[in-house]
């Protein structure tokens, strides 16, 4: 499935409110940069640098949810950012997960989240308890009567991240007492054109079952080609407001960062 209209229109319209809330807002709270000012010796190019860096700062994961939501609305039953699950977790399905990702780490298990899930399924869920973390996910679609939940992450995480992301998936499996759907999520490939590689990660997820990059998610959860023109919807938004940016840019530079 490509891009309705109506989902182009709406994700242009979410770029470009974000664009001119921080293009009005935007003031630079940093007002001496002594030592990167006398080495670059270009002011504007710092202030694109000081301007960039607090728009991607802004926009977060945040913006890669709402669009998901844009995106899988036309083609699930439903689907929500920051989607809480509730439920209940007990000791055994806690020690059982705790085990998992830790025969992982070690690398005395091969990643196989279908057998992950049987395990954690497999575990009394006796005397569980609501645990407030890890209770959230960044976004979740039904379709087809089947259940989808994502965790989307920048896209260089350590290891740590890794390991308390696929922590995060299991608790979903034991939340729900349901064969669920869970991955974990990358909103593009740092890497491209090669393939998706971080030390971090080895070992830790099953790739794709569990764990998505770039294309892989857009096309997952919103159909063929959607990675393709979801792109070349941002890059029309960015023609549009290259110039009143470069304004920006220009405007910031005046103030002087070089004042020592």
């Amino acid at each position: 499935m490509a891009l309705s209209k109506n989902q182009i229109i709406k994700i242009k319209e979410l770029l470009s409110k974000k664009i001119k809330a921080k293009i009005m807002s935007y003031g630079r709270e940093t007002t001496s940069m002594p030592f990167l000012a006398r080495l670059i010796q270009d002011n504007e190019k710092i202030a694109a640098y000081s301007f960039i860096h607090s728009m991607a700062t802004t926009l977060g994961m945040s913006i890669y949810e709402d669009v998901s939501v844009i995106i899988a609305s036309e083609i699930s039953e439903e689907c929500f950012r920051n989607y809480g699950l509730g439920g209940v977790i007990s000791k055994d399905q806690k020690a059982v997960i705790s085990n998992i990702v830790a025969k992982l780490r070690n690398g005395e298990l091969e990643a196989d989240i279908e057998k992950e899930k049987r395990e954690v399924l497999g575990a009394s869920a006796v005397n569980g308890e609501f645990q407030k973390s890890g209770n959230i996910a960044d976004f979740y679609m039904k379709k087809n009567g089947k259940e989808y939940y994502f965790e989307i992450k920048t896209v260089k995480p350590n290891i740590d991240v890794f390991e308390k992301s696929k922590t995060k998936l299991l608790e979903w499996v034991a939340r729900r007492r349901l064969d669920v759907n869970v991955f974990l999520a990358f909103p593009y490939n740092p890497y491209h054109p090669r393939p998706y590689h971080r030390f971090t990660e080895v070992g830790m997820m099953d790739a794709p079952n569990d764990f998505l990059v770039g294309d892989e998610y857009w096309d997952f959860i919103g159909g063929k080609n959607t990675f393709s023109e979801l792109l070349k919807t941002f890059d029309e938004i960015g023609k549009d407001f290259k110039d009143q940016l470069n304004r920006k840019f220009k405007q910031i530079a005046k103030e002087k960062l070089d004042s020592y």
